[in-house]
């Protein structure tokens, strides 16, 4: 099979757009601002072009023409800042872009194409995207922010010192244990953050669907108090919690293939149609509501602090103790029994500990698993009907038959 080949022809072209695609960028801000920029839709090609032909002067031996046409770039943008701040403009964006364009220009030529490719279609969408990124960091909760930035830091920290192998007779190995840490805590944080970003768009019910990425169980307990405040909203509270208990599955489905590949072959059609099952049941809840109040989606917490990221992996590592000694102990039957019992919270430290652990197999790891979610429906129905007395019959119904349909996949081998 013959493989696509980059020729300097080619590689050139991409330099040439991708001087052009900034360059349309810049003409663009120029006539909508109505004010001057440096470089526009000539001057950033003929910059990357300029790239362009200095790596091609440095491969053929004169290398130093490659850090003088940078340095000449430099200069220019340069200059053009000094006589901005002469006028009391300021901001370097504009002449920080005319570099980076030069650069992508000789990338073209020296290094892999898509490293200049991104590296110029990043370059535009930072250019392009100001007034949003500006207008998102005006509503950038800062306790937030530094929560999201420490966490990442001691992940940064904790990550390389941590020991790479098995220590005790239940092979806990801390670095793998970490990063199933970061795996949960990174999915959790993407859909906290499309909550925060399209909760008051999208509505209370839709909202479920980033619920159910964060934490389906908590996101129950929160709508069921909207439920129970505002019982007008009460049905359309029991759609959103349907609805993230049924998107619980696909984001289990995933993270078993993260962790452990081997499991999805016997999980993933279970997992697909109670996903589906779910979701017909969510659409079957009438929504009764005529109340225009648009109360806020509630809010949860953010998984990228550290307080709550270590509070999963304190939580794994104990789950993880208690289900190799129950499998030593009593076997499979004892599995099934703390598969049920671990249902009444959140089931992911559970699951990913058993998908994780060397002794498990697919004969007992998807029965506990179904087990598991059929434990934590049962639940998460208790815990909205205790909340929302005028949906109780509704909730009892839906959530009662929901976990029926869980049985026979206890019993079906694959």
């Amino acid at each position: 099979m013959n493989t696509f080949e980059w020729t300097s022809e080619l590689r050139f072209m991409v330099a040439l757009a991708l001087g052009f695609l900034v360059g349309l960028e810049r003409e663009s801000t120029k006539i909508e601002e109505q004010k001057m920029v440096f470089g526009g839709v000539r001057t950033h090609p003929i910059i990357s072009l300029l790239g362009f032909g200095c790596a091609w002067l440095y491969k053929i031996g004169a290398t130093f023409m490659l850090p003088i046409g940078l340095l000449s770039i430099a200069a220019l943008t340069s200059i053009a800042y000094i006589a901005k701040i002469k006028v009391e403009r300021f901001g370097s964006t504009s002449e920080i872009s005319a570099l980076l364009t030069f650069v992508a220009g000789a990338l073209a030529l020296l290094v892999d194409v898509w490293v200049a490719m991104a590296l110029g279609v990043v370059n535009t969408i930072l250019l392009s995207e100001k007034a949003a990124l500006e207008s998102y960091v005006e509503r950038l909760n800062k306790v937030e922010f530094l929560a999201t930035v420490k966490f990442v830091l001691v992940t940064v920290i904790i990550l390389p010192v941590l020991p790479n192998q098995e220590f005790t007779r239940f092979k806990l190995n801390p670095t793998s244990i970490w990063q199933i840490v970061i795996i949960v805590s990174t999915i959790g944080f993407v859909g906290y953050f499309l909550s925060k970003k399209f909760g008051e768009k999208i509505g209370l019910w839709l909202s479920g669907a980033f619920g159910g990425v964060i934490s389906s169980t908590a996101f129950t307990m929160a709508v069921g108090r909207i439920a129970q405040k505002n019982p007008g909203r009460a049905e359309e509270s029991l759609q959103a919690a349907v609805l993230a208990s049924s998107v619980m599955y696909l984001k289990i489905l995933v993270l078993i293939w993260l962790i452990n590949a081997n499991f999805v072959s016997s999980l993933w059609w279970r997992l697909v149609l109670l996903f589906f099952i779910g979701l017909a049941l969510a659409v079957r809840v009438i929504w009764r509501s005529e109340s225009n109040n648009h109360e806020s989606v509630p809010t949860l917490q953010n998984p990228f602090e550290i307080r709550p990221a270590m509070a999963f992996g304190v939580l794994f590592v104990i789950l993880s103790v208690v289900t190799a000694f129950v499998r030593q102990s009593l076997g499979d039957p004892g599995v099934l029994g703390l598969s049920a019992i671990v249902g009444v919270s959140d089931i992911v430290p559970f699951i990913l500990s058993l998908v994780h652990s060397s002794g498990t197999t697919s004969e007992i790891v998807a029965p506990a698993i179904i087990m598991a979610t059929m434990s934590n429906t049962i639940a998460k129905g208790v815990y909205f009907g205790a909340l929302s007395p005028s949906t109780r019959k509704e909730t009892a119904i839906t959530y009662s038959v929901w976990a029926l349909l869980h049985v026979p996949l206890l019993f079906i081998r694959s």
